[in-house]
């Protein structure tokens, strides 16, 4: 006598799951066109910053001391990088043709997957940025973890890389950020 067949979770087997097969079609892919920054690296937006986050080296906010410190000029904190180009994805944009990060975006909302909480970033800096550059950046679908459940809900977890660029297209910095696109647990789920 066979044993009924209960599927690959009885046997512990991959669960199939469409969803992360079409979502694995987007790693490796782009956000196309680098974005540029609105406005260049400057020393107003350094500074508000810099009395938010309490931070007074006089690199970020003494010209005068900064001119005779070790860039011999402002530069603005490096944990400010991505404040450059980011940009509020709740404000329509102009779309963008081939914009991968995008598009996934809306694939996942399609499928219910709406909500997004960041789970973890990893900054890496190769130099400051100075008063007056415009900065690029460009973004790259690195992995997309199979669903998973967590306390939040069934999601994925997405690695992007940001990749930061000057004028001259020279590395910057870049920012492994990892985010979990979920489907909110309902109240009855959550044991409320």
């Amino acid at each position: 006598m066979t044993a009924p067949n209960r599927g690959p979770e009885a046997s512990g087997g991959p669960v199939v799951d469409e969803l992360h097969t079409r979502l694995l079609t987007f790693v490796g892919r782009t956000s196309g066109s680098p974005r540029v920054a609105p406005d260049a690296v400057n020393e107003p937006m350094i500074r508000h910053w810099c009395q938010a986050m309490s931070d007074w080296n006089p690199a970020y906010t003494d010209p005068d001391r900064a001119r005779t410190g070790p860039f011999r000029q402002t530069v603005a904190p490096p944990a400010m990088l991505q404040s450059w180009t980011h940009h509020d994805r709740r404000c329509p944009s102009p779309k963008q043709s081939g914009n991968a990060e995008e598009e996934l975006v809306a694939e996942l909302a399609d499928a219910g997957y709406t909500s997004v909480v960041a789970t973890g970033c990893t900054l890496r800096i190769a130099r400051y940025l100075t008063v007056g550059e415009r900065v690029r950046y460009q973004a790259t679908i690195r992995s997309i973890s199979p669903r998973k459940s967590t306390a939040l809900g069934e999601g994925y977890f997405i690695t992007t890389e940001m990749r930061y660029t000057d004028d001259a297209d020279e590395l910057v910095g870049s920012v492994d950020f990892v985010t979990l696109r979920f489907r909110p647990r309902r109240p009855r789920e959550r044991g409320e």
